[in-house]
């Protein structure tokens, strides 16, 4: 009987650390992570096939993706890929995902460009590196450059 009451407080031992281990992996914060966008729809083209994937694999990733520069070329009204199709489904998808855009107002007035010409999901920031700098320093987010 003294067999069986040890081997009963192991087992009942077992089965609390497991659940404790499970609770403590799912009360993890979701990885924020930053892709910053500065070369055009070449580089475009790319990251949204990295930022699919990223959310293949951790459908809880939180990701901002900031632009400056040629980087704010595929959030504009007519854009296409690389492939010649149109970026604006791609934006929609990711954006219904969790993905936000943000396009640098350092180059919309450098660049003469109407703010109305970007995409509806992408939200106009002061400037694109500051904002990449400050989400790295301040809200921790994981630096990617596709």
């Amino acid at each position: 009987m003294l067999k069986f009451i040890t081997a009963l407080k192991t087992l009942l031992l077992g089965a609390v650390l497991a659940t404790s281990l499970q609770a403590h992996a799912q009360a993890q914060p979701a990885i924020k992570v930053v892709y910053h966008m500065s070369e055009g729809i070449p580089q475009a083209s790319r990251a949204i096939g990295n930022i699919r994937n990223h959310l293949a694999a951790d459908p809880t990733a939180k990701i901002v993706v900031v632009t400056h520069g040629a980087g704010i070329d595929f959030l504009l009204d007519g854009a296409n890929n690389t492939a010649g199709q149109s970026f604006a489904g791609a934006i929609g998808d990711l954006a219904a995902k969790g993905v936000e855009f943000r396009v640098c107002n350092n180059t919309l007035v450098a660049r003469n460009i109407d703010p109305a010409k970007v995409a509806m999901e992408a939200k106009v920031v002061p400037s694109g590196v500051a904002e990449v700098a400050r989400l790295q320093a301040r809200e921790g987010h994981a630096y990617l450059r596709p």
